[in-house]
């Protein structure tokens, strides 16, 4: 018997990519559980997988960044006598990553690169061994929203976030919406989705320089950021390409009202609204007049 759940959750995490650097994702979750009836005739009670099922996922990939582990250019360091873990990485194109957060902020992945199979196989042997006996097997599926306009991947971390949105490097993938003067500009959307490809967002009073930095290094082509909060010490840099700074902090009601408003500076005379959306199915609606 298989019972099935479609559109379980969201994940919005970010990962390490060789490619890519650190890259903002936001992945639907399909489940399918393969066993035998219970003693209720059922394989697990619905009310059972939408809450135990999704909080063992979100408390394995959601709101982290995701590692892999097995990467020659991914280094990982326990910080003696505490919870943090330090993590040095290099693309292949050879930029460098530094980033240290207590140890729930990562899920390492066996394997030598992040793809979306190798985070399916983590996931079925997290869940496998909470589920009663009678089930026999977890079957995953993982797919990105079906955006048909702009999208950008986007990784950041809230600080006065009481939840796990509060680490430094969660990330998602977000759809895009500009009208300019009432009429949607596929062209404005295209712009920014180009500025804000795979891009870090940070706000400008969480930037320090190399000493004030307690756990990681940053080098000159560097920027680097830290800050406190109720889960701990959180510190990153990255290469100042790859990096976008705001002069607010990064929630999706602050970042659609920062892109309508600097629309509105280059263009004066026109009006804007941006629809800014945090991942699936959710954001923030600004508008500059």
């Amino acid at each position: 018997m298989q019972l099935f759940v479609n559109d379980l959750t969201v994940i919005d995490f970010s990962y390490l990519c060789l490619q890519r650097g650190m890259v903002g994702e936001s992945w639907i979750v399909d489940l399918t559980l393969h066993g035998e009836l219970d003693e209720q005739n059922m394989v697990l009670d619905f009310g059972k997988v939408k809450k135990q099922v999704k909080r063992i996922i979100d408390d394995t990939v959601d709101h982290k960044l995701v590692v892999p582990s097995e990467y020659a250019g991914c280094s990982i360091t326990h910080v003696e006598n505490s919870n943090y873990i330090k993590i040095n990485f290099e693309d292949q194109q050879g930029k460098q990553i530094a980033i240290s957060s207590p140890d729930d902020a990562f899920c390492f992945i066996d394997a030598d690169t992040v793809s979306m199979n190798d985070v399916i196989l983590h996931l079925a042997s997290v869940i496998k061994p909470q589920l009663p006996d009678n089930v026999k097997k977890v079957e995953l599926s993982l797919r990105p929203e079906d955006i048909s306009g702009f999208h950008y991947h986007y990784t950041h971390g809230l600080k006065k976030h009481d939840g796990n949105c509060q680490r430094i490097a969660h990330g998602h993938r977000s759809r895009i919406q500009i009208f300019e003067n009432g009429m949607k500009s596929p062209k404005l959307e295209k712009a920014f989705s180009r500025e804000w490809a795979d891009i870090y967002v940070a706000t400008i009073e969480d930037k320090v320089n190399n000493a004030n930095l307690e756990f990681i290094q940053c080098s000159d082509s560097q920027v680097a950021f830290k800050y406190e909060s109720s889960q701990g010490k959180f510190e990153i840099a990255l290469e100042q390409d790859d990096v976008y700074i705001m002069p607010v902090d990064t929630t999706v009601e602050l970042i659609a009202q920062y892109i309508a408003d600097r629309m509105k500076a280059q263009y004066p005379d026109n009006t804007y609204k941006v629809i800014a959306y945090e991942g699936v199915a959710k954001g923030a609606i600004a508008y500059a007049e």
